[in-house]
C-alpha cells in the first residue's frame, strides 16, 4: 500500500520529524541473502489498513511533520558501498530529520554511523543483537554483516557502544568486545533497567535476531533464547532522550512465516520512531 495521507493534527512544537528511509543491501551477508527486499515487505506491513500509525505512545504517525518516508536508497551497483550509504546517512541527519534507517543486512550500520559521525559528536550506540558482529573479519570479508561494530569502533565514530541481548558470542568475539570497551549486556544477565548514568545523543542499531525466533521466524540467523517483543519495545520506550538515530535490519523475508517478521519489524518502526519523537 502507499503511505497514508498527511493528517489534519497539528505538529508538536520543536519535535523533530522522523525520516524513514530503505537502505537494500545484502551484498555481505553470510549464510543467506535476502534482507535486501525487506523495506518493501515491512512498509506493507507498516501502512497496511489491518492496523494504525499510531504508537503505544500516543503519537500519530500518519502526520507526515512527525513521520516522513523517504523512500528507499538507490545503490549504483555494487562497489562503494560504504561511500554511497555514509553519504546518505550524512545527507539524511543534516536535514534536522532524525533517520530511521531499514535493512538490509547489519553491513549497513558501518556506513550508517560513518555518515552520522560526520555531522554529530560523543553519540552512544546501543545495539540490539544476539550476536557481537565484532570479527575482524569473516570468511575474508571486513565488510562482512559479521563485521560492522568492529569497524565503527576502530574508526572511534561514536564515543560508547552497549550491546543488548548477546548469546552468540565465542572466544574472539569476547576478546573483541575487552579490546574496544564494550558494555555487553548478555541475555543469560540481562538486567531489568539500562545501565545508570546513560544519556543521549543515542543512535540505536536494531537487529532483528535479539529477538527470540518464535516471535521472528524470518532472519537469517535465528538465535533461540532471546528477548521478547515486549521486552524489547520496553528497554525501546525507556531510554534516555535524545534518541537521533536508528535502523532496523536483518529481516529475511524469504524465511518468513506468514508476514509474522514483517508485523513485528513494523511495530518497532513505529516505537522507535516514538523512542526518536519523545521530548527531551
Amino acid at each position: 500500500m502507499t503511505p497514508p495521507e498527511p493528517s489534519l493534527f497539528p505538529a508538536i512544537s520543536g519535535r523533530p520529524a522522523v525520516r524513514l528511509m530503505g537502505i537494500p543491501s545484502d551484498q555481505h551477508s553470510s549464510f543467506l541473502r535476502g534482507s535486501a527486499s525487506a523495506p518493501p515487505a515491512i512498509r506493507a506491513a507498516l501502512y497496511t489498513e489491518a492496523s494504525g500509525m499510531w504508537t503505544e505512545s500516543g503519537l500519530n504517525l500518519g502526520d507526515s511533520s512527525l513521520f516522513k518516508d523517504a523512500g528507499d536508497l538507490t545503490l549504483e551497483g555494487s562497489q562503494n558501498l560504504v561511500d554511497q550509504i555514509a553519504s546518505a546517512a550524512e545527507a539524511a541527519f543534516r536535514t534536522g530529520d532524525r533517520p530511521l534507517f531499514l535493512g538490509g543486512d547489519h553491513f549497513i550500520t558501518y556506513p550508517l554511523v560513518r555518515g552520522m559521525a560526520r555531522v554529530l559528536a560523543h553519540v552512544t550506540l546501543i545495539q540490539f543483537d544476539a550476536h557481537p558482529d565484532l570479527y575482524d573479519e569473516y570468511e575474508g570479508d571486513r565488510l562482512s554483516h559479521a563485521c560492522p561494530f568492529a569497524r565503527i569502533m576502530e574508526e572511534g565514530l561514536v564515543d560508547k557502544l552497549i550491546q543488548v541481548g548477546i548469546r552468540g558470542a565465542n572466544g574472539h568475539l569476547r576478546d573483541q568486545a575487552r579490546r574496544f570497551g564494550v558494555e555487553v549486556l548478555e541475555m543469560r544477565a540481562l538486567p531489568a533497567k539500562w545501565p545508570a548514568g546513560l544519556a543521549g545523543p543515542i543512535y540505536v542499531s536494531f537487529d532483528l535476531d535479539v529477538l527470540d525466533p518464535a516471535f521472528v521466524p524470518g532472519v537469517s540467523h535465528p538465535e533461540p533464547g532471546g528477548l521478547s517483543t515486549r521486552e524489547a519495545l520496553r528497554f525501546l520506550d525507556c531510554l534516555p532522550g535524545p534518541v537521533i538515530g536508528a535502523d532496523l535490519v536483518e529481516l529475511n523475508p524469504l524465511r518468513d512465516v506468514g508476514g509474522l517478521t514483517a508485523v513485528t519489524a513494523a511495530k518497532l518502526v513505529k516505537e522507535l520512531a516514538g523512542a526518536m519523537l519523545k521530548p527531551a
